[in-house]
């Protein structure tokens, strides 16, 4: 058994021999972060003050707090809930990859269903420090995704986001091949972005979703 609080990059590319990809060469990275979509004057509004507040106490915050008062309202935000998918937190889930048993709990996923989450499609780890003792957080982002992949049975890209402090990292995995973007700082206009980024990563589920429905 892995647990995914476990897993380094490290770890993960000597085990399932994956391969790191320059962000140049993913065409589905680039389409994803550079996809279009608008934002209301109300919610750039709403992102100005969760910003103010991200601003003033991101370096004092836990993890817990960090999630509560700025990544949790932003996704609340986008609104990922439907009759199709949803976003889940701290569910346990698991599977086998290359014949090794996988679990944990990543701090957020969005996946099919409403109550219970069935095929996961996006997962989401967070850290208060660019240090930290107890582990990666890219690997522990991607060994989830690893997960994921062996549930959508290879059919589709599986995205990801680990956030570190205030610097938003998104990720896609397709087959032994993985992309990390640049950092996105959300104490600055980027966090513009990354909010334009969710909500593509929406509608790009909901076409996943509808393609299987």
């Amino acid at each position: 058994m892995l647990n995914f609080r476990d897993c380094t990059l490290v770890l993960l590319e000597e085990k399932f021999g994956l391969i790191p990809d320059s962000l140049a060469k993913s065409d589905t990275l680039h389409s994803w972060l550079d996809g279009q979509a608008d934002i209301l004057d109300w919610e750039k509004l709403v992102l100005s003050k969760l910003q103010y507040k991200l601003i003033l106490n991101v370096h004092d915050w836990n993890e817990a707090e960090l999630m509560q008062n700025f990544i949790g309202p932003v996704f609340a935000l986008v609104d990922y809930t439907t009759n199709k998918f949803n976003l889940f937190g701290e569910r346990k889930f698991g599977g086998m990859v290359d014949g090794i048993e996988m679990s944990g709990k990543p701090d957020g996923m969005i996946a099919s269903g409403f109550r219970l989450p069935e095929k996961p499609y996006f997962c989401f780890q967070e850290y208060k420090r660019f240090k930290d003792p107890e582990g990666d957080p890219a690997g522990q982002c991607l060994a989830p995704m690893l997960v994921a992949q062996e549930i959508n049975e290879h059919k589709h890209p599986i995205y990801g986001c680990h956030v570190i402090g205030n610097v938003w990292y998104f990720m896609v995995l397709e087959g032994k091949s993985y992309t990390i973007s640049m950092g996105h700082l959300a104490t600055r206009e980027d966090i513009f972005e990354i909010f334009c980024i969710l909500k593509v990563l929406k509608e790009i589920i909901t076409d996943l979703v509808g393609l299987e429905s």
